[in-house]
């Protein structure tokens, strides 16, 4: 494995790149462009889910072609469970979400991936209540007990809604459960339209975060605004994760045209800027 002479890490979410791309133009593209590992995304479409069923062949396949790149695929967005709560008011949804929950383990375990990004929502596309907060934490103290057979870290993304928009709300779900296999990978922009103090709710999170996503927002609006062009304070954000003991960070972005190349290497331009001023000094 290629190695950086940085004190931290900058990953490419998968999503940055065109869909139809192989295995091994996304992970050189990712490599010619400065990052030093991919995240794999695992979303609510059945050509993504699909992953979940990868049989050796496919295993094979992507080793052999991350070991031949020198880059690789170090965890995953499971974003899957949007479509397929653990907090879902119906059984087979639920059951759907634990059956996938599972599947992105394996998955993990047979990849060499070592964190889940886990969406923290009880439900999306239903209404949040006692029930389905209920049921959300009896799946997740399954999750993590499956999590814990393989060595899988599962941790937290800081979200868009109420229900989980910040490491503190986070918090309470990893401290309830008390396992090292349960932590927070929070979501710097959805942090910072929470209207919380960043500073603050990371340090809050301290030895609790095991990565984060550097992603770009505006007032109202989670995605899919470029770099530079939002309100996100960057440099207060990566001081606060340094003060935190946080190395790894993950590039998040989307590929929204024809100019996708240029805004990958714009954004490790733009993110490294932060990182090195603040690893270096």
């Amino acid at each position: 494995m290629a190695t950086s002479n940085r004190n931290y890490r900058l990953g490419l979410y998968e999503k940055a790149m065109p869909a139809q791309l192989s295995w091994g133009e996304k992970l050189a593209f990712a490599k010619q462009c400065g990052f030093d590992f991919l995240e794999l995304s695992v979303d609510e479409s059945e050509q993504k889910l699909a992953r979940l069923q990868f049989g050796d062949r496919e295993i094979s396949e992507l080793h052999r072609t991350m070991d031949g790149e020198g880059i690789y695929f170090e965890s995953i967005c499971l974003s899957g469970h949007r479509k397929y709560p653990l907090g879902s008011h119906d059984e087979r949804t639920r059951a759907r979400g634990m059956e996938i929950m599972r599947g992105a383990i394996e998955l993990s375990c047979r990849v060499g991936i070592r964190i889940i990004q886990l969406a923290g929502y009880d439900v999306y596309y239903e209404d949040s209540d006692a029930f389905t907060r209920r049921l959300f934490e009896e799946n997740l103290q399954k999750s993590v007990e499956y999590a814990e057979k393989y060595g899988v870290v599962l941790a937290f993304e800081t979200m868009e809604t109420p229900f989980m928009n910040t490491i503190g709300k986070a918090l309470r779900y990893v401290k309830k459960i008390q396992s090292p296999y349960l932590k927070v990978y929070p979501d710097t922009g959805n942090i910072t339209n929470s209207g919380t103090d960043i500073e603050a709710d990371i340090a809050a999170g301290k030895g609790e975060i095991v990565a984060a996503h550097l992603k770009e927002t505006k007032p109202g609006v989670f995605r899919e605004v470029k770099f530079g062009s939002g309100h996100v304070d960057f440099a207060k954000a990566v001081r606060a994760y340094r003060s935190a003991n946080v190395r790894k960070f993950l590039a998040e972005m989307w590929c929204t045209g024809e100019q996708w190349r240029q805004e990958i290497a714009e954004a490790n331009a733009y993110l490294r800027g932060y990182l090195d001023r603040e690893f270096q000094s």
